[in-house]
């Protein structure tokens, strides 16, 4: 009988362990729903992503949020380059597990964080199932953040597509040069046959605009078409001046919002920003989500479980 007392009580211990490290593992998963994911893209370079991903995360952080700028560019890394920084470690260095996340994320003087080096994201693919499920361990620490801002590649890639569809808000940035608006206006259409979802949290901001009425002019064609077409919402976010403050900035490797804050081009960043932060998604879809959509069927199995 004692032997029979002394197994329950063991059995009993298990439960309450496995009990407990199941409800810790599903705090963290909870945790992580509450980072906000700001995708911003662009239908070709050089309309202005990496500089609007940088000066928004100022702007979240004047507000008093924690955020992370995570550098998808699978081509040309340029966050750090913006930032005058030269990070000695990247994701690559996580996908080999040569190092944690919080070891690889940097810490800028200007009140924000950032993950460098997102060319490791094209081997994500090629990854077995347990070196994926560490990988999703470790981007789940980005989870402490109110805000992570993705700032993709340019164009069409599967890997901008799944980033524009896991994100809260998917921002995508033009001017209005007549290539840039197509451009702009194919990744739109390809998002429409791709995804199924026709609110996707797509919202539209006009870079390089020479004024307001120009840049309402732009996205108010894009907006219509995309609707009547395409059948899919867009939301105008707002406009940046054309500001030769901007490229003073950039030849200096500092954020405009730095340099200038009361410049044009800052101004309206602060806008878009504060229009934002005003119109919080409901409920974030937040890595969970993210990971699902990102890394397939296992990820998905994985969160599932928990």
């Amino acid at each position: 009988m004692e032997d029979q007392a002394e197994k329950l009580r063991e059995i009993m211990k298990r439960k309450k362990d496995t009990s407990s490290k199941s409800s810790s593992v599903k705090s963290s998963i909870k945790s992580a729903d509450k980072a906000r994911i700001i995708t911003v893209t662009s239908g070709k370079g050089g309309v202005g992503k990496t500089n609007l991903s940088v000066n928004m995360a100022l702007a979240f952080a004047r507000l008093g949020k924690k955020v992370v700028v995570m550098d998808a560019d699978l081509g040309l890394a340029n966050v750090n380059v913006m930032l005058n920084m030269i990070p000695k470690y990247n994701l690559y260095h996580v996908i080999k597990k040569q190092k944690t996340i919080r070891e690889i994320l940097v810490e800028t003087e200007y009140g924000i964080s950032i993950v460098a080096g997102a060319s490791g994201f094209s081997q994500i693919a090629n990854m077995g199932e347990d070196d994926r499920k560490d990988f999703i361990a470790e981007l789940d620490t980005l989870s402490n953040a109110d805000i992570v801002i993705i700032d993709t590649s340019a164009g069409v890639s599967s890997n901008v597509l799944d980033f524009i569809a896991a994100a809260d808000d998917a921002v995508i940035i033009t001017t209005p040069e007549p290539t840039a608006i197509t451009d702009a206006y194919g990744i739109i259409k390809i998002i429409a046959t791709e995804y199924d979802s026709l609110n996707m949290g797509l919202k539209l901001v006009v870079n390089r605009a020479k004024g307001a009425a120009q840049a309402k002019n732009v996205a108010d064609r894009m907006i219509n078409i995309a609707g009547q077409f395409l059948n899919l919402k867009v939301d105008y976010l707002g406009f940046i001046y054309d500001d030769t403050a901007v490229q003073h900035a950039v030849l200096r490797q500092k954020p405009f919002l730095v340099v200038d804050p009361k410049c044009k081009a800052s101004i309206c960043v602060q806008h878009i920003v504060d229009r934002m932060d005003r119109n919080k998604p409901s409920e974030s879809v937040g890595f969970g989500a993210m990971f699902k959509r990102l890394f397939g069927s296992s990820a998905n199995n994985e969160v599932n479980a928990i």
